[in-house]
């Protein structure tokens, strides 16, 4: 009798632990459910932030290099770039929207000229191309440590609120972070070398254009050279390089326009444009409208010219992600340049008649590219 109850009761005992092992399981799943996805997306920010702190402390020991090869002896580069580095700008209020890219254009202006003030006091022995790229430089560190203390802040106060809807935010939105991030750190190392930039795609195309031409200065550093092309007279417009601007291209096309009284057939705008995943750098895109990327002030300008005269704006742009758009310009992006030139030459001779007049501008940010 006994050897035949022995088996059963080793059943019994068996179950038993299982249901206690299940019911602290589930309790655990329960009870600590959300602090273990708190840990874990805490552990996720911290290493983000961690190295979004090691990419602005480069980014700034980069900045005061540049820096401190056109400092005067003595100056204290260290102490006045990190308190340059919280340098910001606020936007102008945009409930009355009447006159704010006017406005933005103030805040813009002033937020320039104290840049340019201030590499003229640290970097006294720059030249203006030189002073330019450090500028460059400069914008690169600022938006590092931009990026760096927002993640940290929302890392700080998801631990001090334990929320869990601040990290997951935080989690989701750290990949593009930190993308655009290593992209900005990157720039940095182009724009202390001097290097074209994929930026420059528009200046490129302009620079082919008018090498070897006269040039004059349109606007605020953006120089104008005239061409013919099949009995069209041409006036080609850039950034006045080889440092890094982008100048006033706005100001410029509304200047020569109005100089030419509104007499002008076409205006055709070449830029860099972002890509979508799945399409091929290089490639080159044709639109209309004003292929610019500022914030409005230089972009409402060609608009409202274009408006005024009735001018047909053509957009051309080359497709190129924003980490080859900050770095050292692409072989495809270069030979797309080339093809364009060509290109262009017949677009304008198809949409235009002789006797015409056409303006070509190139957007973009003109370092390494001379004209």
């Amino acid at each position: 009798m006994q050897a035949s109850f022995l088996p059963f009761s080793n059943d019994i005992t068996s179950t038993l632990i299982n249901i206690i092992w299940l019911v602290i399981f589930f309790s655990i799943i329960l009870l600590f459910n959300q602090r273990i996805q708190i840990w874990n997306y805490q552990r996720n920010a911290e290493r983000a932030t961690l190295k979004l702190q090691m990419l602005a402390e480069k980014s700034k020991e980069e900045a005061m290099i540049n820096i401190q090869k056109f400092a005067i002896e003595g100056t204290d580069v260290k102490s006045k770039v990190t308190s340059f580095l919280d340098f910001f700008a606020i936007e102008p209020v945009d409930k009355d929207p009447f006159g704010v890219l006017m406005r933005l254009e103030h805040i813009l202006n002033i937020r320039r000229d104290r840049i340019k003030a201030f590499v003229s006091e640290v970097a006294s022995k720059a030249g203006k191309i030189e002073a330019a790229n450090i500028e460059d430089v400069l914008e690169a560190a600022i938006a590092l440590n931009f990026i760096f203390k927002v993640v940290r802040h929302y890392l700080l106060l998801g631990k001090k609120t334990k929320s869990l809807m601040i990290f997951v935010q935080l989690d989701m939105q750290l990949p593009l972070i930190l993308k655009i991030a290593d992209a900005y750190y990157k720039a940095q190392k182009t724009f202390s070398s001097g290097k074209p930039i994929g930026d420059g795609f528009g200046p490129l195309v302009a620079s082919k254009l008018m090498f070897g031409l006269p040039k004059r200065t349109i606007a605020e550093d953006i120089v104008c050279s005239e061409l013919n092309i099949e009995n069209r007279k041409v006036y080609v417009l850039k950034a006045e390089g080889p440092g890094g601007l982008v100048g006033k291209p706005g100001e410029a096309i509304k200047n020569l326009v109005e100089e030419l009284g509104g007499k002008v057939a076409r205006i055709f705008m070449i830029d860099a444009a972002s890509k979508l995943e799945g399409e091929t750098t290089g490639e080159i895109v044709e639109g209309v409208g004003a292929a610019i990327g500022d914030p409005g002030p230089e972009k409402y300008k060609i608009e409202e010219i274009a408006t005024k005269y009735k001018i047909p704006l053509d957009a051309i742009v080359c497709k190129m992600d924003l980490e080859e758009a900050l770095t050292t310009m692409k072989k495809e992006i270069f030979d797309a340049a080339n093809n364009l030139v060509e290109k262009l030459k017949k677009i304008i001779i198809e949409r235009t008649k002789e006797g015409d007049v056409v303006i070509i501008a190139g957007i973009g940010n003109t370092i390494g590219i001379a004209q």
